[in-house]
């Protein structure tokens, strides 16, 4: 999938975003890593954490979204970060821990993907990624069937998704004969979101961005609103102005054999 990323959008939840990126960081076994590359670092909001933990790791973010990166740049002008395709990047020389939050959903055949980032670690490095496995939930389903309803002037079949995360057993059938250590976990979080179309605001920072980076602007408005209608029918605003949205996200860490 195609698309500009809008950072100031992404990080209008801030919070909800990076409450799964902090406690994938805490599940880390190791406490001597030397180096890290985050894959899709995107702004860089997990950077402080990780320089928290490690203060003098060799940090890299990887993204390929120019404009997430003018922002990590900004924000964090000490660190270093490249620019590139993460379906064909891959580092140099062996890491300690390869970190992804949010972000592998968006690569295709995790299972060749998956053996591959392993095969870029240091003996007893780590690979820790998460991602969000609610493809199935109408925050998704309704974003294909506005598409497909509805007539438009651009094929919106090619941006469409369907369910690119596998089941945990399927992470484990993949990572348990290369790993030495393999933790997968869901956990499912009901956040809060506030003010109005609430639900269509945080998918518009993720899930959206495909559809709306190749509408015309005045479709992208109709669709704004067809899919905000349907939205917040199955998700409600509380008496007290508060949207729940139940998120589920899939975890995945494993290290590589030490000798």
């Amino acid at each position: 999938m195609t698309g500009k990323w809008d950072p100031g959008q992404y990080l209008e939840f801030a919070d909800h975003r990076l409450r799964p990126a902090v406690e994938l960081l805490a599940r880390v076994p190791s406490d001597a890593v030397e180096t890290v590359i985050d894959l899709g670092c995107g702004t860089g909001s997990a950077r402080p954490f990780m320089m928290s933990r490690w203060p003098t790791v060799d940090y890299l973010g990887v993204d390929n979204s120019p404009d997430m990166l003018l922002r990590a740049r900004a924000d964090h002008p000490d660190a270093s970060w490249l620019e590139a395709d993460l379906n064909t990047w891959r580092p140099s020389s062996p890491v300690d821990l390869l970190y992804s939050n949010a972000t592998l959903h968006w690569l295709p055949d995790h299972e060749s993907l998956l053996a591959a980032l392993m095969a870029c670690l240091n003996p007893g490095g780590v690979l820790a990624a998460q991602m969000p496995a609610n493809f199935d939930q109408p925050t998704h389903t309704i974003i294909n069937d506005v598409a497909r309803e509805l007539d438009w002037t651009v094929d919106l079949e090619p941006n469409l998704f369907s369910d690119p995360v596998g089941r945990p057993g399927d992470y484990h059938q993949v990572l348990s004969p290369i790993a030495q250590t393999l933790d997968i976990w869901t956990t499912t979080y009901i956040q809060e979101l506030s003010g109005p179309n609430a639900v269509t605001a945080w998918v518009s920072g993720s899930a959206l961005r495909p559809i709306l980076s190749v509408l015309p602007e005045p479709e992208a408005r109709r669709f704004i609103a067809e899919y905000s209608e349907r939205i917040n029918r199955r998700y409600p605003r509380t008496t007290n102005g508060i949207t729940l949205l139940p998120f589920t996200r899939l975890f995945m860490i494993a290290s590589t054999p030490i000798g």
